[in-house]
């Protein structure tokens, strides 16, 4: 029984396959193995994972017809025979020592459910990250605790999906990954956190994550903003806007914009906008007044979503949401 079953989807990576491959037999930790899964691929993938698993038997490679990720993902779960899973992208490289780390820590600490790392970025030959790939990378490496993650989880998604391990029991309990018209691993966080699981990141960047004009969260349109926006309403209407709660919109620029029109959308009440910006305050938006900071005083019983980008922008809000004695999570949720 190894002690880790490494979940590695495949779908035509044969010029990146290779160096993830080599990264896993590298690992110090020896008891592993690798459910690699290829998804009906015509580039040589299968072949070459099938040459790797005759000379490494920790690798087993299962071959389907073309199912998408999410179906190879759930092939790879159901094969996996070690009571932890941990996640790889064909594109990707795991440093040295991630899996025992990772092991290490699930098999000490068991109070965490869901454990990620920090994550280095890498690039494809003559692929260039932009600012907001960089600035991803930044903020989400940056959380590393429970209450973090827990705090920002309706920003982006806090963990980087192949940077993750956990229980093999646990992912099974939540269904494993959806298949929707949507991001599974966002969904899949935001249905652990519903459930109350426990994260943790390790400080260590042990997955060198590779950014590329190709990737699905570049081209897939389930990864879309208005797909993530309408998962974290579905998320938020779940949990802190239950009952029919209304909602006041802190910032009334783009996402403040885009956020009031998925609410009333979705038949949630906006009450008022809060800006900074003379030129907007005493406007009406959407319907409603936007108003000034010391109008939120007035406020109260809405969820108040802080919904700006600009960098500072949300800590200034936490912050004047403490002074107004709003519970983080509870009264005030950080959005984008």
């Amino acid at each position: 029984m190894p002690r880790v079953s490494v979940l590695l989807p495949v779908r035509d990576a044969a010029k990146t396959l290779g160096s993830c491959l080599d990264s896993l037999a590298a690992q110090t930790l020896g008891d592993h193995e690798v459910v690699a899964v290829d998804d009906g691929s015509g580039d040589g993938s299968a072949e070459l994972l099938l040459a790797r698993a005759r000379a490494d038997p920790r690798l087993r490679v299962v071959r389907t017809p073309r199912r998408g990720l999410v179906g190879a993902l759930g092939v790879a779960l159901a094969q996996a025979r070690a009571p932890l899973v941990a996640r790889m992208d064909a594109d990707d490289v795991a440093r040295a020592p991630r899996l025992a780390l990772q092991v290490e820590r699930l098999e000490r600490d068991p109070g965490v459910d869901v454990l990620g790392c920090r994550v280095a970025l890498a690039f494809s030959p003559g692929a260039v990250a932009g600012e907001g790939m960089r600035a991803y990378v930044e903020w989400q490496n940056a959380l590393v605790d429970h209450d973090a993650m827990a705090r920002d989880r309706f920003v982006e998604s806090p963990l980087v999906h192949p940077s993750v391990a956990m229980r093999t029991p646990t992912l099974r309990r939540l269904g494993g990954w959806r298949d929707f018209d949507g991001p599974e691993d966002y969904d899949l966080w935001l249905r652990a956190f519903d459930a109350g699981l426990r994260f943790a990141k390790l400080e260590e960047p042990l997955l060198e994550w590779r950014d590329s004009p190709g990737r699905l969260t570049r081209t897939d349109p389930r990864y879309a903003p208005g797909r993530l926006l309408a998962l974290k309403l579905e998320a938020l209407a779940r949990g802190a806007l239950a009952g029919g709660r209304g909602v006041v919109i802190w910032g009334a620029g783009p996402i403040g914009k885009a956020w009031s029109r998925a609410l009333r959308a979705g038949g949630h009440a906006v009450h008022a906008f809060v800006d900074v910006d003379p030129r907007r305050v005493g406007a009406r938006l959407h319907g409603a007044p936007v108003v000034a900071v010391e109008g939120a005083e007035c406020l109260r019983g809405p969820l108040h979503l802080a919904a700006v980008g600009q960098k500072g922008a949300r800590g200034r809000i936490r912050a004047e949401g403490a002074r107004l004695c709003f519970v983080d999570g509870v009264d005030l949720v950080a959005v984008a």
